[in-house]
Formats: C-alpha cells, structure tokens, sequence
C-alpha cells in the first residue's frame, strides 16, 4: 500500500510539474516550467485544505535519491569533452563564487534571525519580570 501511496504522490508532483510546463509554454514566459511548478506547490501549501502529509513521503523519497536524478546529466556533459575545455573552469569559478555567496547570505541572515529572537525572548522576559514584581 505505501507504494502505490509513493506512486501517487510522485505522480501528483509530476502532475505540478507538468502544469509548469504547460504554463511556460502558453504564455511564452522566460521562467522555467519546473520552477512555475514549484511556485504552484508552494501556492497550495498554503491553502487550508491542502494537506502537507498527501506529497510528504514522495517528496523525501525524490529528495533521498536527488543524486540519481542528476546522473543522466552528468553523462551528457562528459559526452562532450571540448565544452568543458572551454567553459569548465569558468563554470568551476561560477559555482565556488555562488556557493560562497549563497553561504554569507544565509549565514547573515540566520544570525540576525537569532539576535533578533534572542533580544525580543529577553525583552519578554524583562516584562514579565517586572510586571510580576510589581504583584
């Protein structure tokens, strides 16, 4: 039963995915078909009566094996030797210049994320204090 649970939600995001596709096509738009699929599955995450737990372990079981996913690209690259000659270390370059990027905005975030919980949870507890000091 929790395969064909499996099959079902896979399905469904392909089913997204799908729509995406036909989205970008239709109305000619420079967004990838995927990416509009993923816009449309966060839209219903956010409806009340779409459930989280109808897609939950389809989507871990896709994010279990992502990697497998990309084999068939990176068999295609490697068929053609002479792109990467030419535009290897420029990608190289790109995806360490991005990575580091991505790692300082995030980390930046986070931590004034966490300074800010961390000063609004002292504040809280100040108040409290004193209003119970003043009983």
């Amino acid at each position: 039963m929790k395969f064909v649970q499996l099959i079902v939600q896979i399905s469904f995001l392909y089913l997204l995915f799908f729509i995406g596709n036909l989205i970008q096509q239709y109305f000619h738009l420079m967004i990838p078909g995927s990416i509009i699929g993923m816009f449309l599955l966060f839209g219903l995450l956010f409806i009340p009566f779409f459930n989280e737990k109808w897609i939950q372990n389809g989507s871990n079981f896709l994010s279990k094996h992502l990697t497998l996913l990309f084999i068939p690209a990176t068999v295609g690259i490697m068929r053609y030797p002479s792109i990467l000659n030419f535009h290897g270390f420029i990608s190289i370059v790109i995806v360490l210049v991005s990575t580091v990027l991505v790692f300082s905005i995030t980390a930046s975030i986070s931590s004034y994320l966490s300074t800010k919980t961390r000063k609004k949870q002292t504040e809280d507890l100040m108040i409290g204090r004193d209003t119970n000091e003043g009983l």
